[in-house]
């Protein structure tokens, strides 16, 4: 695994521009935040935003606001209502509810947007998905599932799941067929469930930090029936927490785009003191780094940044319902230039060029 250094540096870097999107004041479902989003467009062409709404209790859903252009750059945005809301019982929980961190991915194989999204019900945060035509409605298929791999010796569907984008382009799966792929991010913490309870996990996994992984479903099965789609098998480390930034864990971002070095991802890295178990992230730092993924085989890395591309420097990042992150989830071209919407503290959601050194 190779990574940045002097005489090889990361080709691309992030200049932020600014907010996007803040909670609308008197607004109850915006009370806590607005974050995270997902991008897409719609027939017309018109490109929305897909945010995280949290309302007070930490209830999620994801919005659709159209963004609003200005000289080549997105400068706001309109908003225009919600498109999934918690209402199945896999997505409300005793203690919380919600529909979370949403990302789209435009797969032309298919011809529809493929949501992923953390559905967060009775057992914690699971992957679900949705998919559309037009970005304005969305079909749940439900949550994912994990195919058993006896090799492995880890049944991956009891786990938490989260931070989950398919690659825009089919690929040969390590087993040699003409596959979706997908990343995710399985987590290890079961305290949450079972007070005290300690995951019993495989020898072979080196590094029990929550790591990116990467799974595959099978082009044609999903061309037959969509739903196939949320069964997943394959599964493999693609990246482990490496550098000073990453000390806690990592996670994918956006969905990777085309590059002429190979798959540009784009994930977060996390470093601090958890406290309180997973909802009370509060002494942490999130920030962005990226990877190259090799162009045939999207699950080696190339290279990777030892130092972030964008970390929480301005109010807006430090100040928030989580202080201090930087979160990219969402990539889109703009008039010939490629811009990254990313949330802020998770309160607020900004925006930043991506651009190519040298």
């Amino acid at each position: 695994m190779t990574t940045d250094s002097p005489r090889q540096p990361f080709p691309y870097a992030l200049e932020r521009l600014g907010v996007i999107m803040s909670p609308e004041p008197g607004e109850p479902l915006e009370a806590e935040g607005v974050l995270n989003p997902a991008t897409g467009r719609d027939s017309n062409g018109d490109l929305y935003l897909l945010p995280r709404l949290v309302a007070a209790g930490n209830v999620s859903r994801v919005g659709l606001a159209r963004i609003v252009v200005e000289a080549g750059r997105p400068v706001s945005v309109r908003r225009q209502g919600v498109v999934l809301a918690p209402d199945r019982t896999w997505e409300r929980g005793s203690q919380n509810a919600g529909v979370e961190d949403p990302r789209v991915t435009y797969l032309p194989a298919l011809g529809l947007h493929v949501m992923t999204y953390v559905a967060f019900g009775p057992l914690g945060p699971r992957t679900a998905i949705a998919v559309a035509r037009d970005v304005h409605e969305w079909r749940r298929l439900g949550p994912v599932s994990f195919a058993y791999d006896d090799e492995l010796d880890l049944d991956l569907n009891l786990f938490h799941n989260k931070d989950t984008a398919f690659l825009p382009e089919p690929v040969v799966a390590p087993d040699g067929t003409e596959s979706l792929a997908v990343l995710h991010r399985p987590m290890w913490d079961l305290s949450e469930i079972r007070a005290g309870e300690e995951p019993v996990l495989p020898s072979w996994i080196e590094d029990p930090r929550a790591s990116i992984w990467m799974s595959f479903v099978p082009l044609a099965e999903v061309v037959d029936d969509v739903r196939a789609i949320v069964r997943w098998r394959g599964h493999r480390v693609v990246a482990a927490p490496e550098h000073p930034f990453e000390a806690i864990k990592i996670g994918a971002g956006p969905a990777p785009i085309r590059v002429p070095e190979g798959w540009l991802l784009l994930h977060h890295g996390v470093t601090g003191r958890l406290e309180g178990g997973m909802a009370q992230q509060q002494n942490v730092n999130y920030a962005a780094g990226g990877m190259i993924l090799d162009s045939a085989e999207p699950w080696r890395v190339l290279q990777r940044t030892p130092t972030p591309l964008l970390t929480a420097d301005t109010d807006d990042e430090r100040s928030g319902t989580v202080p201090n992150v930087v979160f990219p989830t969402a990539i889109e071209e703009i008039e010939g230039e490629r811009f990254v919407f990313y949330g802020m503290a998770d309160s607020k959601i900004g925006v930043a060029r991506l651009v190519a050194r040298g």
